[in-house]
């Protein structure tokens, strides 16, 4: 019994430990946010600001055009989220609940596209978004414009489907037992009446699931962003932070205010989601 109690009590601590750990971040970053610029730069540091300056997000805010910025996050993100979560769980089903000719193979080369790094296909995507026909002034062949760089189509095609979350619908799926396929042809229905009339009310664990994950990554994107727009008001949020850079110094406070700002929104989320996200991550690790 005493070893049980010991054993708990250092889970108790690890816990306690890591979740410092995660917590400080975000308090220097508010605290900061709070600061003056002189008081920033003193070489002691202290957490707690001497004056609690919440003027610093209303003149964070002030500093740019930042109502298009979280419109521009805002909108990209929507669209990705909305468009990948149609074909990536049309994709799921089709894997875990059709049979097809090459449907492991094709399954195969969906896990594999997992194992790439994200970087590395960032340049062949620009030149295929730079080179799309009859788009941005080009013509048949993709030639004499911009493509859908500038573009919001240009900024969300990366992210409308993911080899993640094929992953995790076909995982998901793949829990429901074969005889709500015969119950839905019984009913007359057919592959797409049983997806959308029987499967899909039984899936929001896994929707919320990948709602986060999409958002998150979406919304905190930096590197694309910043390939594929030339212009100011096609930034994202992560992109405006720069305005707070300068040559020579760096405008501490209203960068942790606006970053503040950017957080809040995936928080928010989070909080609402919480419960259907856990329910996803562990239904669709029961079966493999």
């Amino acid at each position: 019994m005493k070893k049980k109690k010991a054993a708990r009590f250092l889970l108790f601590l690890c816990m306690l430990f890591f979740c410092i750990l995660i917590i400080v971040p975000f308090l220097i970053m508010f605290f900061t946010s709070l600061k003056t610029q002189a008081e920033i730069s003193q070489a002691a540091f202290r957490l707690l600001p001497e004056q609690w300056l919440f003027s610093n997000y209303i003149e964070a805010m002030r500093s740019s055009d930042w109502g298009r910025f979280f419109w521009n996050s805002f909108y990209t993100t929507f669209l990705a989220v909305a468009i990948s979560l149609v074909i990536n769980s049309l994709a799921g089903y089709a894997f875990a609940r059709m049979e097809f000719k090459g449907k492991d193979l094709l399954f195969l080369l969906a896990l594999v596209g997992m194992m790439i790094p994200q970087q590395v296909t960032m340049l062949p995507n620009f030149v295929a978004m730079k080179y799309v026909p009859l788009a941005g002034g080009n013509n048949l062949l993709g030639q004499g414009g911009t493509g859908l760089i500038n573009t919001y189509a240009g900024m969300v095609a990366p992210y409308i489907a993911g080899a993640f979350g094929v992953f995790l619908f076909r995982q998901f799926f793949m829990n429901f037992p074969k005889s709500l396929d015969d119950a839905a042809k019984i009913d007359g229905l057919g592959r797409l009446g049983a997806f959308t009339r029987i499967y899909l009310p039984l899936s929001k664990a896994i929707f919320a699931t990948l709602i986060v994950f999409k958002t998150t990554s979406t919304w905190n994107e930096y590197t694309w962003p910043l390939i594929i727009t030339t212009r100011k008001n096609m930034w994202t949020v992560q992109l405006a932070l720069s305005v707070f850079q300068e040559e020579f110094l760096t405008q501490w406070n209203y960068l942790m205010a606006a970053t503040t700002l950017i957080m809040l929104p995936l928080l928010v989320m989070y909080v609402f989601m919480q419960k259907y996200f856990v329910e996803g991550i562990v239904t669709t690790g029961i079966k493999g």
